[in-house]
């Protein structure tokens, strides 16, 4: 486990299995009442190498050959501006990150919405 994430790296990150099931469909009865099960889904939370504080990871797609890609980038240098993945803070009032100051989650992932993430029709 990476101790500045808390997270665990992909090869030890366990994913959903029938041990969950009641876990999902609690979730899926509260995004249901909230009008999100169209809006939001799951995602496996794992650490493949640290990130400094300044750092974020950016996701980008290239639609003619229908690939996704992620990198890091400088949080301050950044054009990608819309988040795509949040991660849940148990127990803190707060995100780490000062544009989300006042929330209990924070972005682990941003794309721009105009340079092909998510592709424009």
């Amino acid at each position: 486990m990476n101790p500045r994430s808390g997270l665990p790296p992909f090869e030890e990150a366990e994913p959903l299995g029938p041990q969950d099931a009641a876990f999902v469909q609690d979730l899926v009865a509260v995004l249901e009442k909230h009008g999100n099960v169209e809006r939001f889904g799951l995602c496996l939370l794992h650490d493949h190498f640290p990130l400094a504080a300044d750092e974020t990871l950016v996701e980008t797609t290239d639609t003619e050959r229908r690939t996704l890609h992620t990198h890091v980038e400088r949080a301050s240098r950044t054009r990608h501006s819309k988040p795509s993945q949040w991660r849940f803070l148990p127990g803190v009032h707060h995100s780490r990150r000062a544009e989300f100051a006042g929330e209990p989650y924070e972005v682990i992932l941003v794309c721009d919405p105009y340079s092909g993430c998510p592709p424009r029709k």
